[in-house]
């Protein structure tokens, strides 16, 4: 989910979760001893839905072994009593108080937002510089990169997110000089774009090579709208744009998010919660993909729960990824499952 400043922030596209509907289907653990850092959800208490330190370690204590998380910007808790480019500071202030609870010990061993990934209006150029040092002075050493959204499209039809920034966001110029102060301050970016725009996050990661950059959602393959019925066009256009993204050293890959709505898997319209073994087999040409060019240690699985909620639960979607990951060595499991996410986000 994202939220920027002075954004068009439209209906929410999310799919609603349905306790009752996920309580239909229960699943036995796989390997319940694999350690996961899952690096990518959110906290929020947005649009009638709260998702707090709480609910997620209710999640995670489903089963399987998540001993931290990442926890990305979804533009909660701003404070409007700050000046405009300051009010996301309240997200990473929020955030550092939810995982003081984790913290605690008292709810398991999962450290909940070991590591934040804030908001910051990058187009402010240079000038951005003393925002991100607020961030990072707020996050008490949790705070570890910047993601704003570019997620745009001429047809409202295939746009799947809250965010509908202007087109060719990492084109501009000011937008760049914004950027140019991550890498300094020891941040990294995380990018969230369709998967017809990823021939500008290239250009980007191209200009930038020193600052790291994690793909949100395997580059957001659309199935819907226009995109909707022809995944096999889909599939050969993401495919290519993809394997040009490799070159670039800087550039790591989430992958998940394939419960939202934009991909087109229409999960929710089941009469029952889809089983791991469903998901293996419709995720797995998208992610052997994505593993086969980029290599284990530049991919980490993510959960981007709440969002995915609407489609299965935590327990299930973990499932999944330790099928789609049966024929791989040790250690790249601990890539898929916690190293890259660790490395990548210095935890």
């Amino acid at each position: 989910m994202e939220s920027q400043l002075n954004m068009n922030v439209t209906t929410s596209p999310h799919i609603a979760v349905r306790p009752e509907w996920l309580a239909l289907l229960e699943e036995e653990i796989i390997d319940p001893d694999l350690q996961i850092v899952d690096p990518h959800h959110h906290l929020w208490d947005h649009l009638g839905n709260r998702y707090f330190v709480h609910d997620i370690l209710q999640d995670i204590s489903s089963g399987h072994r998540i001993t931290a998380t990442v926890t990305v910007e979804c533009g909660a808790m701003y404070n409007p009593f700050l000046a405009p480019e300051l009010r996301p500071i309240g997200e990473t202030q929020f955030l550092c108080g939810q995982a003081a609870m984790a913290d605690s010990g008292n709810y398991g061993e999962c450290r909940v937002s070991a590591g934040i990934v804030g908001h910051a209006d990058l187009r402010l150029g240079s000038e951005v510089a003393s925002v991100l040092q607020a961030h990072t002075q707020a996050g008490g050493g949790r705070f570890k990169g910047v993601r704003y959204s570019s997620v745009w499209h001429p047809d409202p039809s295939a746009r799947g997110s809250l965010a509908n920034p202007p087109p060719y966001l990492f084109a501009n110029p000011n937008f760049r000089k914004g950027f140019a102060q991550l890498a300094p301050l020891g941040l990294s970016f995380d990018a969230w774009m369709y998967h017809t725009q990823l021939p500008e996050l290239l250009d980007l990661a191209r200009a930038f090579p020193e600052t790291k950059i994690a793909l949100n959602h395997m580059g957001g393959f659309n199935g819907i709208g226009p995109y909707a019925g022809k995944r096999d066009d889909v599939f050969a256009e993401w495919k290519p744009k993809m394997k040009d993204l490799v070159a670039c050293q800087n550039i790591s890959i989430k992958i998940g998010g394939m419960g939202m709505r934009l991909f087109g898997f229409d999960l929710a319209a089941r009469d029952t919660p889809p089983s791991s073994s469903h998901l293996a087999q419709l995720w797995k040409p998208y992610v052997e993909t994505v593993i086969e060019m980029f290599g284990a240690k530049r991919c980490m699985f993510e959960s981007n729960f709440p969002v995915d909620k609407g489609s299965f639960s935590y327990a299930v979607a973990w499932n999944a990824f330790k099928r789609l990951s049966h024929h791989a060595t040790a250690n790249e499991k601990n890539d898929l499952f916690h190293q890259t996410a660790t490395r990548f986000y210095k935890l």
